[in-house]
Order: C-alpha cells, then sequence, then structure tokens
C-alpha cells in the first residue's frame, strides 16, 4: 500500500471511529435531555432539546482530548448538557415574575432558618407567604423549571438583575483564589445538604446521584412525578438561601475574579 493510500485508509477509519462514538452516545443525549424536559413547561418541545443535545455532542467529538485521561462519555456528558441548557436560555422561558417569585422564596427560607434554627417545614412556609399550602405547592411546581440551570442572580454592587455567564473565569484551575473558594464552596454545600430535611436529602440522591429520573424517584419514595418536583424546587430553595448565608464574602470573590484578569 503507497503512502497516499494509507493516508486514505487512516482518514477513512478516524471518520467510522467518529461516526461510530457519535451512535453510541445518542442514548445519552436523548437521556439527558429528557431529565431536563420533565422539569420545563410542556410547550418546550422535547425533539428541540435533543437537537441542541446532538450539537453538544458533535462539539464534544471535535474538541475531545484523549491526552487528558477522562472518558469519551463523561466529557460529552457535560457538553450535551451545557448545549442544551444554553439553547434553553435563547427562548427566554422563565418569565422575570416568576424569578422574583423564586428570590422571595429563597428570602423566607432564610429568614425562617435563622429564626427557627432549623429547616422550616412546608407550612411554616406557606403561613410566611401568606398562601395555603396547595397554593404553595402550585408555586413549586411553577419554580421548578427555574431550577434548569438558571445563571440569573441580583447584583451584589447596584441589585440589578446580571447573567453569571458574563462574569465566568476562563481558566478556573488556573487560578488558585478560585480553587481554594470552590474547595470551601463544596464544603459548605455538603453541610447544607446535611441540613436538608430527609425527604428531601432522598430526593438529592436519588436524582442528582443515582441520576433517576424524577417518575423513578417517586416510584422509589412512593409519591408522585409532580410532588417530586415540589420536593426538588423546596430542596434547591432551601441550599441557595443557606448557601448565600455561608458563602464566602463578595469582597473574596471580587479578589478572585482581579487576580484572574491580573
Amino acid at each position: 500500500m503507497n503512502e497516499q493510500a494509507h493516508l486514505a485508509y487512516d482518514n477513512t477509519s478516524e471518520s467510522e471511529q467518529r461516526e461510530q462514538l457519535l451512535m453510541e452516545q445518542l442514548p445519552q443525549v436523548r437521556y439527558i435531555a429528557r431529565r431536563i424536559h420533565e422539569r420545563l413547561p410542556q410547550h418546550v418541545p422535547f425533539d428541540d432539546l435533543v437537537h441542541a443535545g446532538v450539537l453538544g455532542l458533535m462539539d464534544a467529538l471535535q474538541k475531545y482530548d484523549q491526552n487528558k485521561l477522562v472518558q469519551f462519555k463523561s466529557y460529552a456528558k457535560h457538553r450535551i448538557r451545557g448545549a442544551i441548557l444554553d439553547s434553553l436560555r435563547e427562548l427566554d422561558w422563565s418569565p422575570r415574575d416568576l424569578r422574583r417569585k423564586a428570590r422571595r422564596l429563597e428570602q423566607v427560607h432564610q429568614k425562617l432558618g435563622t429564626e427557627l434554627g432549623r429547616a422550616a417545614t412546608e407550612q411554616e412556609v406557606a403561613d410566611e407567604l401568606h398562601l395555603s399550602l396547595k397554593e404553595l405547592q402550585h408555586l413549586l411546581n411553577e419554580l421548578g423549571s427555574l431550577e434548569i440551570g438558571s445563571l440569573q442572580q441580583n447584583s451584589y454592587d447596584d441589585g440589578k438583575e446580571t447573567d453569571l455567564a458574563e462574569s465566568l473565569p476562563a481558566n478556573p484551575d488556573e487560578n488558585p483564589f478560585q480553587a481554594c473558594l470552590d474547595e470551601e464552596l463544596k464544603t459548605l454545600l455538603a453541610q447544607a445538604i446535611g441540613e436538608l430535611p430527609e425527604k428531601e436529602r432522598q430526593v438529592l440522591s436519588l436524582y442528582y446521584y443515582e441520576e433517576l429520573t424524577m417518575k423513578e424517584v417517586g416510584a422509589v419514595l412512593g409519591v408522585g412525578e409532580s410532588r417530586v418536583s415540589q420536593i426538588h424546587t423546596m430542596a434547591v430553595s432551601r441550599l441557595r438561601a443557606r448557601m448565600q448565608q455561608k458563602q464566602p464574602p463578595e469582597q473574596v470573590r471580587r479578589n478572585s475574579r482581579r487576580y484572574q484578569t491580573a
């Protein structure tokens, strides 16, 4: 076989390998899209999420570096999920009024947590919001879609809503301040999860660590899928409120960003 024919053979072989990798990971695309879609409003098309996920998979295949000793499946998983979340942000499917309600719920968790010295019950949260328990659970269903990779928060400087994606450092691994903060935040998050009611810890564990769907989590716990979504939303809201109390001061985070851009 001459050199030109050998190169053509290698290119064909590489193309076949890439196509095989894509085909092997397509089920993962649909799985991730389904997990995200189950917490979205019904008007968001499932096929659109799959399409975005496939684009993320193709991007992962182009950027994958075998020398980093990371399995392609693990690397592709994050690229697929990121691509789907990016496509959702472009849809503007989370109304500002709903985000305001989410912030109000977090404020209530902070207030009651400080006053009671423990996680408030759903009834106590409902009373503080001047809602019935049924109305609170309906609100939790509405807020469930906001927990899909929302990058919106209020600025510490002027109170205006900002996009966290605009301030993410390009290379956090090269920033020792950021690395230190990340480790501290992991510890604080573990503590915050440990303070959650048992049912909420179970839902988070089954959903995020066991990677069950909401329906499968409900089957394990003996409750409906809608109830699982409510418990999940309540847990995430508690965690956000608790982390805002626990996380390092804003001045420390500013120093980290300043170091990154120096």
